[in-house]
């Protein structure tokens, strides 16, 4: 009985250090922590094309849509098109924040070309003019 029972709570122990594990590299807690400090991080499952990926810079959370076509000898990501969750944070970004997330998702999809959504895409557009 006694062994049964040592058993049993090194299968708990075990199974408690796994979920803390589990806990700790999960990547929607990582994205959550950047977000809380205002920091870069991407987060994306580039295998699976249908889900969205996920940019926070600055406390500002970033969703991207990824589109498959064709490139010259393959089937890639050739479209991209980014908004923003809550507009009402976009206060004190600049178009060189911008540029530099263009310029991380390039590195993760070299072939797309990038489309921001509507609030961003006039304020890149009004910058460019000037």
């Amino acid at each position: 009985m006694a062994l049964l029972l040592r058993i049993l709570i090194l299968i708990a122990v075990i199974i408690v250090i796994y979920a803390v594990i589990k806990y700790i590299l999960n990547p929607k807690r990582k994205l959550e922590l950047a977000h809380d400090k205002k920091q870069f991080y991407f987060l994306d499952d580039p295998d699976n094309v249908r889900k969205n990926f996920l940019i926070t810079y600055k406390g500002v959370m970033f969703e991207g849509g990824k589109y498959l076509g064709t490139t010259d000898n393959a089937f890639d990501i050739v479209s991209v098109s980014i908004w923003v969750k809550n507009k009402d944070r976009l206060q004190g970004l600049h178009t060189e924040d911008f540029t530099f997330m263009e310029r991380e998702i390039e590195q993760q999809y070299p072939h797309a070309g990038i489309e921001w959504k509507s609030p961003i895409r006039e304020f890149i557009a009004k910058s460019d003019k000037e």
